[in-house]
């Protein structure tokens, strides 16, 4: 990984846990020229990252989800680490739901070492690395598909999750907080979610630590709704406690 990239990621990080960056304090602290911190953030903001403001930059409307390439980009090789920790969680001829999310889609890279699978998602990126593959089946949700990310949602979709009932669903969430809450930004994919949620024998929650930093205005569910919660690190010691109280399952996969 190249210096500039480690930089990139070092003010994502100082944004998220300070709200604003600034050029000269960045400057100072990464000993480049206010010049070189500019071209950064003028492309971290193109990234959809960070938002510029006068004299620095802030963190993103909480009311607006990322961009799909910049969402996948952010904590890159926690999703990964994600992705094999819950692939190991999955047996072999089973049938689970795939959610949309880039960290879902982590997951289902992982289960290419899997056999058997039956795999039912409204995730169009899950269904074309998957579909490939003569030991997997692979359906795939009907609905509104949304150009972000090619996820399918509506309340078409939600009806075909409720025609299943499968030993796993994989799901994510665009923000937790520290009540035990998982959130999202789009109605037509939370009622999606809960479909899903409702339809599992084992519901698994994938969602690195950048989601406890993250607003966003729909609910999805509870923590006491998901059998286990697996992440790179979960830095909010009260969502540690909702989940010991909830008796799910905490692995961190750092």
């Amino acid at each position: 990984m190249s210096d500039t990239t480690d930089r990139h990621q070092a003010i994502v990080e100082l944004a998220r846990a300070e709200n604003r960056v600034s050029v000269d304090a960045l400057a100072a602290r990464f000993g480049v020229s206010v010049q070189t911190i500019r071209k950064d953030l003028n492309l971290l903001c193109d990234q959809r990252l960070l938002t510029r403001v006068h004299g620095g930059a802030t963190l993103p409307s909480g009311i607006e989800n990322l961009e799909y390439e910049a969402r996948r980009r952010i904590g890159a090789e926690g999703k990964e680490a994600i992705g094999r920790a819950t692939a190991k969680l999955i047996a072999n001829d089973a049938s689970l739901f795939i959610n949309i999310g880039t960290t879902t889609e982590a997951v289902s890279q992982a289960l290419l070492d899997h056999s058997g699978l039956l795999i039912i998602t409204n995730n169009i990126n899950v269904a074309n690395r998957m579909r490939v593959y003569p030991r997997f089946e692979v359906v795939i949700a009907g609905g509104v598909v949304r150009p972000s990310d090619g996820g399918i949602v509506g309340e078409a979709a939600a009806d075909f999750f409720s025609q299943f009932k499968v030993d796993y669903a994989i799901i994510g969430a665009s923000a937790l907080d520290d009540e035990g809450t998982l959130l999202d930004y789009d109605y037509r994919e939370v009622k999606v979610a809960q479909a899903i949620i409702a339809n599992a024998r084992h519901v698994i929650l994938v969602a690195d630590q950048s989601k406890f930093t993250r607003s966003a205005p729909v609910r999805i569910a509870r923590i006491d709704q998901i059998t286990t919660f697996v992440t790179d690190h979960c830095p909010s010691e009260r969502f540690r406690a909702q989940c010991r109280t909830a008796g799910v399952e905490l692995i961190e996969a750092r």
